[in-house]
C-alpha cells in the first residue's frame, strides 16, 4: 500500500488534536495548569532508538491522563491513532547534528525528532502557552478555536467568490456548446476557474479538520460551496483534452502541481489539454461529458456508451430517437429522455446566458 503524501498525513495529524478530540482536551490542561509538554505520536523502529529512560505505560489516552502524565518532565509517547499512552516521563535523543531554529530545550528536542524521525510531534510551550506542532520538516502553531473560525470564515468568503465567477464560465461554456461555438480559450478560462475552486475548498477543508468538533457549520457551507459542483475538472479535460492518449490521471496531477502564476498562463493550462499557443481561439468540438452528466438518471456507463457512439455533443444532440436507442443500454424511453433533457439543458444554457 502507498503511503500516504505528506499534505494527508499532516491533516490526520491535526484532526487528532482538534477540538473535541482527548488529545486536545488533555493539552487545553495542561495549558490550564501554566505547564508544558512534549508527545511523540507513533512508536516505532525509527523513535524507538532515540528514547531513554521513562516508564512503559500502556493506557487508554484519556484527556485526564494526558493531563496528568504530562506533569513529569519527561515526554509522552502516544500510539499512531493517539488513543493510548505507550510511554511516560522518557528523555528523548535526537541528533544533536540536525539543524534548529528553536531555543527552548522542549521544542528543539521536539523538531529534531520529528525531522529526524519523521513522526508527530507535539510541544505545549509552558512559558507561553503556545501548542507547536512538527511534522517532518513541518511546523506550524495549533491556534485556537476563535482564531480558526475566523480564518475558517475568510475562506469561505473567497470561496464564495470563486464558485459565483465558475458559475459565470461555467453557465457561458453549456451556451457555446449547445451553439457549437466553443473555442479552446473558452474550456481552458473553465478549467482555471474549477481548478482555482478546488484549491481554496481544500484550504477550507484543511480548516475543517482543524476545528473538529467545532466546524460543523463550516462544513455545512462548504458542503452547499462545492457539493453540487462535483467533477467539473474531470469532465471538463474529458471533453477537451486534445491527445487522447494523454491519461485523465495525469493531466489533473500536473494540474494540482501547477503554481498559481501557471494556473493563471492561459498558455500553459491549454499545454496541458495538447493545444499549442496558436490554438487559444480556434473552435473545438466537446465530446458531451459534461452536458451528458448533467441529464437526471442517466448511469455514468450510458454516458460513456454514448460519447464512444457518435463522438461529440453536436451528433449526440443531432441523434434521433431510433439512434439513440441503437446504443447499447438506450431503449425507447431513455432515448426520450436524453433529447429532452438536452434541450433543456440547451434552453436552459441560451437563456441565462441572453437574459
Amino acid at each position: 500500500m502507498p503511503e500516504p503524501s505528506r499534505d494527508q498525513g499532516l491533516r490526520a495529524v491535526l484532526a487528532m488534536v482538534a477540538p473535541g478530540t482527548p488529545l486536545r482536551e488533555g493539552i487545553e490542561r495542561i495549558i490550564r495548569g501554566g505547564r508544558g509538554a512534549l508527545i511523540v505520536i507513533g512508536w516505532g523502529p525509527r523513535i524507538e532508538p532515540l528514547v531513554s529512560g521513562g516508564f512503559v505505560i500502556d493506557i487508554g489516552a484519556t484527556n485526564q491522563r494526558i493531563a496528568e502524565l504530562a506533569k513529569m518532565d519527561g515526554a509522552l509517547v502516544l500510539d499512531a491513532d493517539a488513543s493510548r499512552v505507550l510511554r511516560a516521563n522518557v528523555h528523548l535523543v535526537p541528533d544533536p547534528t540536525i539543524p534548529t531554529s528553536e531555543t527552548g530545550t522542549r521544542h528543539r528536542s521536539g523538531e529534531r525528532t520529528a525531522r529526524e524521525t519523521g513522526q508527530p510531534v507535539i510541544v505545549v510551550s509552558e512559558a507561553m502557552g503556545m501548542v507547536h506542532l512538527y511534522y517532518g520538516e513541518t511546523k506550524r502553531i495549533v491556534e485556537d478555536v476563535s482564531a480558526l473560525l475566523s480564518r475558517a470564515n475568510q475562506a469561505l468568503s473567497t470561496l464564495e467568490r470563486y464558485r459565483a465567477r465558475l458559475d459565470e464560465v461555467s453557465a457561458m461554456l453549456s451556451a457555446r456548446e449547445v451553439e457549437d461555438a466553443v473555442s479552446v480559450r473558452d474550456a481552458v478560462l473553465t478549467l482555471q476557474r474549477a481548478e482555482m475552486l478546488r484549491r481554496i475548498a481544500d484550504e477550507v477543508e484543511d480548516h475543517v479538520v482543524e476545528l473538529g468538533s467545532e466546524g460543523r457549520l463550516v462544513r455545512l457551507q462548504l458542503d452547499e460551496l462545492v457539493g453540487s459542483v462535483g467533477n467539473e475538472r474531470d469532465l471538463v479535460v474529458r471533453d477537451y483534452l486534445g491527445d487522447r492518449r494523454r491519461k485523465l490521471a495525469k493531466v489533473l496531477d500536473d494540474l494540482g502541481s501547477l503554481s498559481t502564476d501557471e494556473l493563471l498562463n492561459t498558455e500553459r493550462v491549454a499545454a496541458l489539454l495538447a493545444y499549442g499557443d496558436d490554438q487559444l481561439d480556434s473552435p473545438v468540438t466537446p465530446r458531451g461529458y459534461r452536458l451528458l452528466t448533467r441529464i437526471p438518471r442517466l448511469p455514468a456507463p450510458v454516458v460513456e456508451a454514448l460519447v464512444e457512439r457518435f463522438g461529440s455533443l453536436t451528433r449526440v444532440m443531432d441523434a434521433t430517437i431510433e439512434e439513440l436507442d441503437d446504443v447499447e443500454g438506450i431503449g425507447e424511453s431513455r432515448a426520450r429522455s436524453i433529447q429532452d433533457g438536452l434541450r433543456r439543458l440547451a434552453e436552459a444554457a441560451v437563456l441565462e446566458r441572453y437574459v
